[in-house]
Formats: C-alpha cells, structure tokens, sequence
C-alpha cells in the first residue's frame, strides 16, 4: 500500500515531494519533503484513492546529540480503513532563537492546531501559518522546550523551587 501510495504523490506532485520509504518499523514510513508537506496533506486528503480523511497523532522526535528532528504524523483514512506514517526531517542547528521550522496542516486536518500546538510547546518546532501558536501545556514565559533531549531543567520558576 505505502508503495502505491509513493507513486499517487510522485504522479500527482512530483518527484521531489518524497524523500524514501522506510520499511523496517512496525508500520512503513513514508518520508516526505517538508517544502511539499502541506500540498501532499490535501493530496492525501482529497484525491479518491488515499482519503486520508483523519489525523490522530503528530509526534516530535530529537536525534540528539544530530541537529535533526523529525515529526511524524499518522493518517487514518476512515471509509478506506487503512493507516499511513509520514515523516518529515528537518536539520537544525538547535539555537533558541532559530527554532526548526515545518508547514502547519491545520487548514487540512482540525485535530493538528492542538497536535502542533504541543510539539511546539514541549520540542520548540515551528509551525509556520498556524492560527494560534502558542504554548499549550507549559506557562506562556517558560524558557526551553522540555522533551529535547538537551534541555536542562530549571530549578526555579519566578523564584518557587521546581525540584
């Protein structure tokens, strides 16, 4: 199935939009071009034989100590009861003030405003034309993102100890 699918994106969008396929997981991952993540989202939404009509889940993931994240997202088509993983892979030098940056689909699947909302909370990945992001777990002023695997915990917040 990933297989036909890779195909639908490469005759649809062109071959640039996938990156590989990854087939040695519990399920296989299709990796995706994040410069293409947002025209593949309504590509796999609105063409007849995808209809990857539900989004249950996106997932931040940090190679650290690699300046690389991922974020995978995982599709279910309802009417067709099939499942898809895509992954998109960002390099990034890990700096505060250039955080990594991806497409937000939130124009395509509802559920991902509060998905995306919480990976840029916890892991610091930018969601570019999201409607409102903003920390959603954590107060508005906290410094760093929690589930980096570089992130040193604070000993104190506005002078309460945390530890």
């Amino acid at each position: 199935m990933i297989t036909k699918i890779k195909d639908l994106i490469i005759a649809g969008i062109g071959e640039q939009a996938v990156v590989r396929i990854e087939e040695d997981h519990l399920q296989p991952i299709l990796i995706v071009n994040a410069d293409s993540l947002l025209e593949i989202a309504l590509f796999l939404r609105d063409t007849e034989e995808c209809y990857f009509d539900f989004l249950s889940n996106i997932s931040a993931v940090d190679f650290h100590p690699d300046n690389r994240f991922a974020i995978v997202y995982h599709l279910a088509s309802i009417p067709y009861q099939t499942q898809l993983v895509l992954k998109v892979e960002i390099e990034n030098d890990r700096r505060f003030d250039n955080l990594p940056e991806i497409p937000s689909v939130s124009t395509v699947w509802r559920t991902a405003d509060w998905h995306e909302r919480e990976a840029f909370d916890l892991m610091g990945i930018f969601f570019t034309g999201h409607p409102d992001l903003r920390r959603i777990l954590l107060p508005d002023d906290w410094q760093g993102y929690p589930l980096r695997k570089d992130y040193e915990d604070a000993e104190t917040y506005h002078g309460i100890a945390i530890k």
